[in-house]
């Protein structure tokens, strides 16, 4: 019986267990929707240079969207930094978050400002990186099985219980994972290749990079989640090589949001900006997460991945990321898929 969430990993939850404590200045309330390493690096950094005390709360995209809705009439975030844009987009047209227009805004690519044009200046962007998949070789060749090297081969019988992805419901990788899917085949053909997918699927994770952690360390074989994360699995030394599918594939925008009714909003503004700057984001290379800068001049580390070497689809964000649609394609996974495999 395959499990639509699994327990979270024990370096997804040391901050969601820190005590959001009363606020005040010198201090900052920050939901993080990234890895332990990036986010500690950004909270200690922040800490030492402006002398604010952080509260880092560290949840899946998903998760964080859901938090920031229940406490909407009395919210405990300042900012909410990182995550797929998509739920970002969704806060944005649901008044959950603020807009605020940095003084570093205008340095960012223009992917980043198109970000902010769309939301009405709600969020922006701070990272990018496609989506593809990452497998372990040493499992394939143990198992005497090819690598796939496209979206379609992922279906072969031979890679039955050999796959996992995340739950779309909690994280943001596995809806811009359907998302993708729609925009690159057509809504019933993505569908039907989401049933067929789930054939060989053994775990739906609960966090966008837990599938390619798991098939670095023998867990499984193959994890669909974003290719920075692929990389990141083998520059930390595990056996894993990342695939940018070959029909073509959608990609993220890590967004940042300052939250409606910020009890720290000077202190948010501060993180804000700072975290747009190229010495904040090369943080992110430092922590081994290699996706994409948003800020030019933020040195590139020779890991991260070049998109101009990968055929990715022109991800409609606008729709895709509207309240409606992200809802709508939710139900229909869950109707389709989530519900025959709880």
């Amino acid at each position: 019986m395959k499990k639509i969430v699994i327990a979270p990993l024990a370096a997804l939850s040391v901050f969601a267990a820190l005590p959001v404590t009363a606020h005040a200045d010198g201090v900052l309330s920050v939901y993080c929707s990234y890895q332990k390493d990036w986010c500690e690096a950004m909270k200690n950094a922040f800490e030492k240079q402006t002398n604010t005390k952080v509260n880092m709360t560290q949840k899946s995209s998903g998760e964080t969207f859901a938090q920031v809705k229940a406490e909407a009439s009395n919210p405990k975030g300042d900012v909410w930094w990182a995550g797929t844009a998509d739920p970002h987009v969704q806060a944005a047209n649901e008044g959950l978050t603020q807009p605020y227009v940095s003084p570093n805004a205008a340095k960012l690519h223009p992917w980043a400002k198109n970000l902010a044009v769309q939301t009405k200046n709600h969020a922006v962007g701070v990272y990018a990186g496609p989506l593809g998949f990452g497998y372990n070789p040493e499992v394939l060749k143990k198992k005497g099985i090819a690598a796939p090297a496209c979206w379609k081969d992922l279906l072969d019988a031979k890679y039955k219980g050999e796959l996992q992805m995340p739950n779309p419901f909690s994280s943001g990788t596995a809806y811009v994972a359907i998302a993708t899917f729609v925009q690159l085949m057509g809504e019933e053909p993505a569908f039907d290749y989401l049933k067929k997918l789930n054939a060989n699927m053994n775990q739906y994770t609960k966090s966008g990079a837990a599938p390619v952690k798991a098939a670095g360390r023998g867990e499984t074989a193959i994890g669909i989640s974003f290719i920075h994360d692929a990389v990141a699995e083998a520059n930390a030394g595990f056996p894993v090589v990342s695939v940018a599918p070959c029909e073509g594939t959608g990609y993220e925008i890590g967004a940042m949001s300052i939250i409606k009714g910020a009890r720290n909003l000077d202190n948010a503004k501060k993180f804000y900006d700072w975290a747009l700057t190229p010495e904040a984001q090369a943080l992110g290379a430092q922590a081994n997460s290699f996706p994409v800068p948003s800020n030019p001049a933020t040195p590139l580390h020779p890991k991260m991945p070049k998109f101009e070497t990968i055929k990715l689809i022109n991800y409609d964000f606008a729709k895709y990321g509207s309240s409606d649609e992200r809802k709508r394609l939710l139900a229909r996974w869950e109707k389709d898929i989530g519900a025959t495999v709880k």
